[in-house]
Parts: structure tokens; sequence; C-alpha cells
């Protein structure tokens, strides 16, 4: 068998551009909508069929590699060529007809994600990076704020699905960041979140409990705009189970864990 084939960026743009047309025609309709782990885990007709076109073309065009997927799960073996794909990163924000939401596809080689890339259809805004070789929105390079004092800083964040009965809901994170910064967004799309970071939109963003899918293409994104990106503790995040992430850019990104790791001390 001869070696698989492997994507260039402009593979990943294209397919995340055009599952983003399904999701374009898709809102504003009234939908289909079931409930998956919790109450407020939502998922519409709209993200299957975004979620099966990405899985038809990955297949056909890469046969052999692995996708790990929000809708339908893993497929095939996750230790070589994978793909993260979440069709719909915003469902919530989308079936009440609030037009921030994204598809997010990334790429992933023996040694982490390769390229990633982020798209908001209604904004068309297509965020995009390669791994050693920078971050894009719509072609143009993007970097990170140099905002240096949480005081003067802007946050993003977002709260967990199970949020009505897990007492580790970030309520408390988001009380404790309000009253130190100049104002804490919620959006509704983690990876939209984290991507507003790299463009130094935002200063920094965390979040409890993602999925590998939510984080994969947005974190590379990032990092390649000169975030950082850890876990609560400071380390850095892997692409499994349920994943808390810290991304900011260098200096908010350390005052942002001291609050953190204080807090969660305290309620230790």
């Amino acid at each position: 068998m001869g070696a698989m084939k492997t994507p260039m960026l402009r593979d990943v743009e294209r397919l995340a551009r055009q599952a983003g047309v399904i999701l374009r025609m898709g809102f504003g309709r009234r939908h289909r909508i079931e409930h998956k782990s919790h109450w407020i885990d939502l998922v519409t007709e709209t993200d299957q069929e975004a979620e099966a076109f990405l899985l038809d073309q990955i297949r056909r065009l890469f046969p052999g590699h692995a996708i790990v997927a929000e809708e339908t799960g893993v497929h095939g073996d996750v230790t070589g060529s994978r793909w993260y794909v979440d069709p719909l990163d915003g469902t919530v924000n989308f079936a009440h007809g609030i037009p921030i939401f994204t598809v997010c596809l990334a790429f992933a080689d023996e040694e982490g994600v390769r390229l990633g890339v982020v798209y908001d259809p209604m904004q068309d805004e297509l965020f995009a990076a390669e791994r050693g070789k920078g971050a894009w929105l719509n072609g143009r390079p993007i970097r990170v704020s140099e905002t240096q004092k949480l005081a003067d800083s802007l946050l993003i964040t977002g709260f967990p699905y199970d949020a009505w009965t897990n007492p580790d809901n970030n309520l408390d994170h988001f009380a404790a960041f309000a009253v130190r910064t100049r104002g804490v967004r919620r959006l509704g799309s983690a990876a939209m979140d984290i991507c507003y970071v790299a463009a130094g939109r935002a200063d920094g963003f965390w979040e409890l409990r993602l999925n590998p899918w939510d984080v994969a293409a947005a974190s590379l994104i990032a990092q390649e705009a000169g975030a950082v990106v850890t876990d609560l503790s400071g380390a850095p995040i892997r692409l499994e189970g349920k994943i808390s992430v810290v991304v900011a850019n260098p200096a908010i990104h350390r005052q942002m864990l001291a609050v953190l790791q204080t807090h969660r001390r305290g309620q230790g």
C-alpha cells in the first residue's frame, strides 16, 4: 500500500468553506432539534448534514485517514494521520437564529495538529494556520494583542453543558475576572473565541471541559499567532477527553493563570 495523501492548507480551507455554505443555507429556518447528553446540548439536522458532507469528502480525498468528529465519534486509528471535525460550533446560537457559529477542521499527524481552519460563514471570515508557518484571517497575517495588564484586557469565556448540575461551572471564575478586567464576553463558539484572541480582538480566553474538536484547529491558529495555550495548571493541552484551556497573549496568560489557580485553590 502506498503512502497516504497529505492535505495542503488550501484543501482544508476549501472543505470548511463548502461546509459553511451548508450552514448558511440552513440558517434562519425552523430546525429539527435533538438533545444530546444534556438538555442544553443540542444538535440540528444542519449539524448532521454538514458533518456527513465533511466525512464523505475526507474519506474520498484522503482515504485511510482517521476522523474524530463531534456527532459521529471516532473513525479509524487516531495514532497516525487524523482529522478533527466540528461541523457547527455554536449550535445553540444557530438554533436560536443568532449568527455566531463556525466550522472547525484540523488535520494532525504524529507530531500533532499541522493544519487548522475555523470558518465563520456569516461574516465570511476564515481563520487558518499551518504549524510553524503562521496564522491568517482571510489570507492576511494575524497576531495576538500587546495588552500587558489584566485590568486593560477584554476576555472571552463559555460555560460547560453540565452547568445546571456540576458546581464546577465557571460562574465563579467569570465573576472573578469580571471585576479584574474591562469585560468578559460570552459569544457561544469556543473556536471563534480562541480565533478572536489570535486576531487580537480579545486578549484572553478560558473555558472548562471542552472537546478535542472544539479546540484542535483554533489552538493551532492561536499558537501560530503568538498566543500561549495551556490547561488551567499551565501545562500543554492534550487532544483527548475533556479539555480545560487558557489561551491568551503571553503577559495576560500569566495573569489569568494566577487568578484561576488562586481561585481554584480556594475552592479546593
